[in-house]
């Protein structure tokens, strides 16, 4: 691989990367209002949620310049008071990553949240323990595959992201072109068929990666799991 491509492919990783992790604690507390209980804004939240799943990725990313630009009344306020700025930025490419994995993780989050049987959280409780110690102790363990899989989603669908970034903040080598723009102006090129070739191999190969991380992930806490309850 030439050095723009491998520059490509460890930009995608370091945004994937930050993108996940910035997303997951957001993901499980969206997660955890939808799975527990009734409220009147939870047909709202959930719509919007699952917003980026339904609407073209385009949309999003025009929706997100609206909003992060430079003219934008968050983007202008954000630049104004702490100096940051989104667009053709590495920052805006993990927002934009971000966002398009925010429902994939929740969707994971949630089926896993509410897999978990409530009477072991009220066994917790009657034992002594508060609400957020039978949490810890008791949900979020049980629901630690979930974890992980929304995880491995999110860092799978920010790898693959396109349409938002490229709306969003440009295909900017070095700061916002991930594999997919990497690719998309290769196959722009008369003679780039060969590196976009290259860059499809290397995308597939981190998808595979990406699922037999899960795989082994899952068996692991599903192992340690059964170990700590014997």
């Amino acid at each position: 691989m030439t050095a723009p491509e491998l520059q490509a492919l460890w930009l995608s990783l370091q945004v994937a990367g930050v993108a996940t992790l910035a997303t997951l604690p957001v993901a499980l507390l969206l997660a955890l209002a939808l799975a527990r209980g009734r409220w009147p804004g939870k047909p709202l939240l959930e719509a919007l949620v699952n917003l980026p799943l339904v609407l073209p990725p385009v949309v999003i990313g025009y929706a997100l310049l609206l909003a992060f630009g430079r003219q934008g009344p968050l983007g202008r306020w954000l630049n104004e008071v702490f100096g940051i700025t989104f667009v053709f930025s590495f920052r805006g490419a993990v927002l934009a990553a971000a966002v398009m994995a925010l429902p994939l993780m929740v969707r994971a989050l949630r089926q896993a949240l509410e897999a978990v049987d409530r009477g072991l959280e009220d066994a917790a409780r009657t034992l002594g323990a508060s609400r957020l110690d039978a949490f810890f102790s008791v949900t979020l363990p049980l629901a630690a595959p979930g974890l992980l899989s929304g995880a491995v989603l999110g860092y799978a669908a920010s790898l693959g992201e396109f349409g938002a970034t490229i709306t969003f903040v440009s295909n900017v080598p070095g700061q916002t072109q991930t594999l997919p723009l990497a690719i998309y102006s290769a196959l722009q090129s008369a003679d780039g068929e060969a590196a976009a070739l290259r860059l499809v191999a290397c995308s597939v190969a981190l998808a595979f990666a990406a699922l037999a991380l899960a795989h082994w992930g899952s068996r692991r806490v599903a192992r340690l799991m059964g170990t700590n309850a014997a």
